[in-house]
């Protein structure tokens, strides 16, 4: 039997595929470290689960397609701290940040239509493109440039009569890159002169580092109407596996629209909503010492990937992760060598080879994206194994 052309080109997750291989080592008695995906090792915090626990209605019913009142209004009094400013029918509760990112490019782009991409990027908007039936159209940035956007005039040759919206992380997952006021702006003002959406995925909101001025596409009010933030508790509070997330838009025709798609689906999980409401009364000091936490592993990351020779990597401002450029021809080989071949007394990593994160043919071949959420102790040991596995893999031929 033929399977459809959508999901046979649709791409194997660069983060996942090379799982059992990892699988496979364990099983020969390696320890591996896995920083290939971002699944923070910080505690959900209690408030979750307490509100969890004291759930006792007799039945586990339907809820409102749109979500439950009280996470609904969680979220505007989180967005309330920083003064972004939502009402009741311009928020969607969603099955995680992943279904908010699909619902609305279903809404916005018509079969054929086209989405600006800053890439390398999160591989799952090139598979949601593809299910939308929507073309991703890369905008290329790099490693030596700490994957900044390119000048406004090399986005705007990107732009056809096709192209319907900018869909971009900020901070940015793979890369960790916060885009500066200046790049925000600019953003903004393409949008506006061309009549476009801004799909802005700002889930890595909380964790930047350094001072560095964080401004979120909801705080540009001449173009409220085009923008929609896609939202998640995961990384925030470490709750990846509650699958809560979030579409916020001033546009309220649109956010009645992408009701019809929620409504399609029922509804989301009703007991892990009743745990996300509770979060906003998480203290705020559980971000300081989150975030002071995560700057700690990046500067270990970081200073550990710049002493190694033939390395390139910019520090990275923001999220979890980095991505490096590698002294090798092939990343992927390099990755699978290090499970399949090599430790250090008896550990290894797992890292997710970067080319899977590019829209762009053959980009990314020598890089692997690296997600410290690992503690100190384990990230130190993991960044010595690539040190001497370079070592090694470079001079085994």
């Amino acid at each position: 039997m033929k399977l459809s052309q959508r999901i046979e080109s649709m791409q194997q997750s660069p983060i996942r595929k090379l799982v059992p291989i990892a699988e496979a080592a364990k099983k020969k008695g390696k320890k591996v470290y896995h920083l290939n995906i971002g699944q923070p090792d910080i505690p959900t915090p209690d408030t979750f689960f307490d509100a969890v626990k004291n759930f006792d209605e007799k039945v586990l019913a339907y809820t409102f397609s749109e979500g439950i009142p009280q996470l609904i209004d969680s979220f505007i009094n989180y967005y309330k701290k920083y003064d972004i400013h939502f009402d009741k029918d311009e928020i969607l509760i969603t099955n995680g940040g992943s279904e908010a990112l699909l619902f609305s490019l279903v809404a916005i782009c018509e079969h054929g239509d086209e989405i600006l991409i800053p890439e390398p990027f999160y591989t799952n908007y090139n598979g949601f493109g593809n299910l939308a039936g929507v073309k991703v159209v890369p905008v290329t940035t790099k490693a030596e440039e700490g994957f900044h956007l390119p000048k406004k005039e090399d986005i705007l040759k990107l732009i056809t009569p096709k192209t319907k919206a900018i869909v971009l992380s900020n901070p940015g997952n793979p890369t960790g890159v916060v885009y500066s006021k200046e790049e925000v702006y600019m953003l903004k003002d393409i949008a506006k002169e061309n009549n476009l959406f801004i799909l802005a995925d700002e889930v890595y909101r909380e964790f930047v580092y350094d001072g560095f001025e964080y401004i979120s596409f909801g705080h540009l009010k001449d173009i409220a109407d085009r923008v929609v933030i896609i939202d998640s508790i995961s990384k925030r509070y470490s709750a990846c596996g509650a699958r809560i997330g979030s579409i916020a838009s001033k546009n309220k025709e649109l956010i009645s629209q992408i009701l019809k798609l929620c409504q399609s689906r029922l509804c989301v999980a009703t007991i892990e909503q009743i745990g996300a409401a509770a979060l906003i009364n998480v203290p705020e000091n559980y971000f300081t010492e989150v975030v002071e936490e995560y700057k700690k592993r990046r500067d270990i990351v970081y200073n550990s990937l710049n002493e190694i020779d033939g390395v390139i990597c910019e520090k990275p401002n923001g999220a979890f992760y980095v991505i490096a450029k590698l002294p090798v021809e092939n990343a992927e080989d390099f990755v699978v060598w290090l499970l399949r071949d090599f430790d250090v007394d008896n550990e290894t990593i797992m890292m997710a080879p970067a080319e899977g994160f590019y829209a762009t043919e053959g980009l990314g071949r020598d890089e692997v994206r690296i997600s410290y959420v690992l503690n100190e102790h384990d990230l130190a040991k993991s960044m010595n194994i690539i040190k001497e596995g370079l070592k090694v893999y470079n001079n085994k031929k």
